[in-house]
């Protein structure tokens, strides 16, 4: 595995994920927030989840760079879910991932979560950009953050036949017998991140 893709994926993984300060999609159950409150949470998620990729993308990197991709895979089956759930401990924020298509049955979305996917793939299908989605719920704010794949991705998520190498597609058969997250391609919906806050008092 060379440097250049290393500094490749580690870019990307940033560059996706410090994109979500930008966008402005909304939505509210239970309470309407302000503009203003939206677009402070919307922000404040996004540096988040940003925070939490950049931890996961610097422990990937150096995954894949002592084992290959197959190091990826075993990264992501022992270590992805504690080291994200560190880091919403050291943020005060409840923070996930989570996709209709889950590799591990633990990132298995909720009914409110899948509507969001739903929405987001219907959006992409029609050649519209997916933007964050904040709502208030049982009295925290919640967003998610939509996770698109790019041709990083493909090694592990990609078509079984074409874009997987053997090695990697059996480890993938081994650690996640009930895999379904295989089959995508560039600028699709991954998955989301959802990150629960708590509200600010006035």
């Amino acid at each position: 595995m060379n440097s250049h893709f290393l500094r490749l994926l580690l870019l990307s993984i940033v560059i996706s994920a410090s994109s979500f300060g930008c966008q402005n999609r909304e939505s509210s159950s239970e309470k309407t927030l302000s503009k203003e409150d939206l677009s402070a949470y919307k922000q404040k998620g996004g540096e988040f989840v940003e925070a939490t990729q950049k931890v996961l993308a610097s422990n990937l990197v150096g995954a894949i760079q002592e084992k290959g991709t197959e190091g990826a895979l075993e990264f992501c089956n022992i270590q992805a879910i504690p080291l994200t759930d560190s880091m919403a401990v050291e943020l005060q924020a409840h923070i996930k991932r989570v996709t209709d298509q889950p590799r591990n049955p633990d990132n298995l979305a909720n009914e409110s979560e899948l509507e969001y996917i739903r929405s987001a793939k219907s959006d992409l299908s029609e050649g519209n950009e997916v933007t964050p989605a904040i709502h208030y719920a049982n009295g925290k704010v919640v967003g998610y953050y939509p996770i698109i794949t790019n041709q990083l991705c493909m090694q592990c998520h990609g078509n079984e036949n074409s874009q997987i190498n053997q090695a990697t597609l059996e480890q993938i058969k081994t650690l996640y017998p009930d895999d379904q997250a295989t089959g995508y391609d560039v600028g699709e919906l991954r998955g989301i991140w959802v990150v629960e806050m708590e509200e600010q008092s006035e």
